[in-house]
């Protein structure tokens, strides 16, 4: 819960729809306020149900060396890249779905550390990389036929563009596994994931603040889906962007502008930096042009007024 002395020593961070814009880009603004917020000595750590290969962009543009949390909080990376704490699908579970899913015409996607792989291409496996920065899917052929060989992180279980198919599914499914897995839902409701019972990022996090050393009340937490929400509400200061999932908002400190109005910097600016940070060169320069515009446009438009004017004269 927030306080009037809460101290901001950490900020998680989710990556899609939160941090990043519709276009899965790391804004300016957002780089700025997060880089400040390290000058200030705030760690900053990202948790996200993705890879951590496809976190390599952010990773070096903020210059992270902190520990991350990945694949729905089932690896978290130590800064060189190393799993430093894992959990795994059982393979009897993951079996069980993977077979449940495809007879009833369902693709499926398994992760394996960075590792994605299919049974044979599908488009939701493409837009995955593609749209979300992940590695390129693998085609194996029957994924029932690894799960002796590797371990399995988390399933994905799709029906590209058929949110409403998906939905159906996760009721079957949570009868079918019951308490032996965990099912979650990020923001994209024509995939379905499938982690270990127990699985979360917010359990995750709890471990990796114990190895930091940091408590929740010295955190801040910023995200927007359903899988964020067990870490917004155990943050000192739990935040939500707007274009974020209802139970989110509903027990977030504060909801802030969307992903694609800079929501990260604005929850940042307020409770670590205490104001905006000061613009850049380049938004300063977009700033005076805009005026120089408008400069330009207003003295256009007295000059096309003055001969109106002289008309006007010479009538009367």
């Amino acid at each position: 819960m927030l306080s009037g002395d809460t101290q901001i020593k950490l900020v998680v961070v989710d990556l899609d729809g939160t941090l990043l814009n519709s276009e899965s880009q790391l804004s300016e603004r957002n780089e700025k306020a997060l880089k400040a917020a390290m000058d200030k000595g705030v760690q900053v750590v990202i948790a996200t149900g993705k890879t951590r290969y496809s976190a390599t962009d952010v990773i070096k543009r903020l210059g992270l060396t902190t520990p991350g949390i990945y694949l729905q909080g089932l690896a978290i990376y130590n800064a060189d890249g190393t799993i430093g704490h894992q959990q795994t699908l059982d393979a009897g579970l993951a079996r069980q779905v993977i077979t449940f899913a495809e007879d009833r015409g369902f693709d499926v996607v398994a992760y394996s550390g960075s590792r994605i792989l299919v049974k044979q291409a599908n488009p939701k496996g493409d837009e995955l990389a593609a749209k979300y920065g992940e590695p390129v899917p693998e085609a194996v052929g029957p994924l029932q036929n690894i799960l002796g060989e590797m371990a399995i992180h988390k399933l994905i279980v799709t029906k590209a563009n058929d949110a409403r198919k998906v939905k159906a599914l996760r009721w079957q499914l949570s009868k079918q596994i019951d308490t032996k897995g965990r099912l979650v839902q990020a923001m994209i409701p024509d995939m379905l994931e499938v982690l270990p019972a127990g699985a979360s990022k917010g359990a995750a996090l709890r471990v990796l603040l114990k190895q930091m050393g940091i408590s929740a009340a010295e955190m801040m937490v910023i995200g927007d889906g359903e899988n964020d929400l067990e870490m917004v509400q155990m943050a000192a200061i739990g935040i939500a962007v707007g274009n974020g999932y209802t139970g989110v908002k509903d027990i977030a400190t504060e909801v802030v502008g969307t992903n694609d109005e800079d929501g990260v910097a604005q929850a940042i600016e307020k409770y670590v930096l205490g104001g905006p940070v000061a613009a850049t060169s380049t938004e300063e320069a977009s700033a005076n042009g805009a005026a120089e515009a408008t400069t330009d446009t207003s003295t256009e438009d007295n000059a096309e007024e003055t001969p109106a004017n002289d008309e006007e004269t010479e009538e009367s």
